[in-house]
């Protein structure tokens, strides 16, 4: 899974028809700092998200398929299956002591 952006929406008029009433969002994987990690990709959207949403994506295409109530045989690699609403991390946990020689 990824974390991710929402940067826009793909218009397309003709499609796969296990596409139909799906819409296709370009979204831009992040890193934990919420800089951009590696190219943006399309996936399509199982929870309604839109741009400028922070969200989940699954890039593994069984995930992809059934998170968007598709059909095994769907060409879907790649859904958004969750809007984040924060990120709570652990604060870094400084290094033991060196030993006492």
């Amino acid at each position: 899974m990824l974390i991710a952006r929402v940067i826009g929406e793909v218009v397309s008029t003709r499609k796969h028809p296990s596409h139909e009433a799906r819409k296709a969002l370009l979204v831009q994987p992040l890193n934990l700092d919420g800089s951009n990690y590696g190219p943006a990709l399309v996936a399509l959207d199982a929870v309604e998200a839109g741009i400028g949403d922070r969200v989940l994506v699954t890039t593994e295409g069984f995930s992809a398929m059934t998170s968007v109530g598709r059909g095994t045989q769907s060409p879907i690699d790649a859904a958004v299956i969750g809007v984040v609403d924060r990120i709570d991390l652990l604060p870094e946990v400084p290094a033991p002591p060196a030993p006492i020689e």
